[in-house]
């Protein structure tokens, strides 16, 4: 008689999930490079297409009625917060490239292990701190390997982070009071409108808005489908099991797939230098370091 494989562990479940979206998170640096339309539009296509396939789920009406007034308008601000953050990272995207405004999102933990106690008005945890320090030689190292005018695209890519560490914290607490897939839905409407309103204060606003067609019109469905709506979904998912921080640290990963899948596909490996790939190798290192550390703790994520 076998032995019934055992589920995993809540703390597990939400690793697994976190590193199965980050893989797909991967992607999407090389999809700004990919898709040739600018940031704007490329973000509100992006959000426009992941809302309105969430939409054709019976379970994301039936949970958006569920939804008080308040938690739609927080997620309404989250879904802003998004915007912001995709924006300001395609643009540093199309600065530099997909690598590396992808390594730039590995300061993420360093943001929160900073304004995490002051905005939750918690006691300072000295392992975070230590995690998210030892993330700074890394990006030092990244810094050095990349062409000096690439330097605006990587501050840009920066503050994209450091967006993305409030967009995080914010969807730590909609994890547990909203259904991920009306969370996502909302997030994703209200980053598109507000992506139109932004838009449509250029002059060009109508040339923004021309419907895409043949290559980018394949690829915008891909991007806002497989790797926008499904994985976002997932991540608030994950976030029901472990914490913002170990989120953002396994989102550091996210540079090692989008560098691995540069290579092959846009061959950036010859507009950077050594520094470079060594300063993800340590960021690779701390990701790695963080759930082990806690597992040989014992501390809960």
């Amino acid at each position: 008689m076998s032995t019934p494989i055992a589920a995993p562990a809540p703390a597990a479940k939400g690793y697994l999930l976190i590193h199965f979206c980050v893989l797909l998170f991967g992607f999407t640096p090389i999809m700004g490079r990919l898709i040739t339309l600018d940031t704007l539009p490329l973000v509100w296509w992006r959000m426009l297409i992941a809302s309105l396939a969430l939409l054709l789920l019976p379970m994301t009406w039936r949970g958006i009625r569920k939804l008080s007034r308040r938690l739609f308008l927080a997620c309404c601000g989250a879904g802003v917060v998004l915007a912001i953050t995709w924006i300001l990272f395609y643009l540093s995207v199309k600065l530099t490239n997909a690598s590396v405004a992808a390594v730039c999102l590995g300061t993420a933990p360093l943001f929160v292990a900073i304004s995490g106690p002051v905005v939750l008005r918690r006691p300072w945890k000295k392992s975070d701190l230590t995690l998210a320090a030892a993330v700074i030689p890394g990006i030092m190292l990244v810094v050095g390997g990349i062409p000096q005018g690439m330097y605006w695209g990587f501050v840009i890519g920066l503050l994209s982070a450091a967006t993305l560490v409030a967009f995080s914290g914010i969807n730590k607490v909609l994890a547990s009071r909203a259904h991920p897939l009306s969370t996502t839905s909302i997030e994703m409407g209200a980053g598109a409108l507000f992506t139109a309103l932004v838009i449509g204060l250029l002059p060009d606003a109508a040339h923004a808005f021309a419907l895409p067609a043949g290559y980018n019109a394949i690829l915008l469905l891909v991007f806002g489908v497989v790797l926008t709506a499904v994985p976002v979904a997932l991540t608030l998912v994950s976030l029901r099991y472990i914490s913002v921080f170990a989120q953002q640290m396994a989102v550091n990963l996210e540079p090692v797939y989008a560098v691995l899948l540069a290579i092959p596909l846009l061959g950036e490996q010859q507009q950077l230098g050594p520094l470079f790939y060594l300063g993800v190798a340590l960021i690779v290192g701390t990701v790695m370091a963080e759930p082990v550390m806690r597992w040989l703790t014992g501390k809960k994520t």
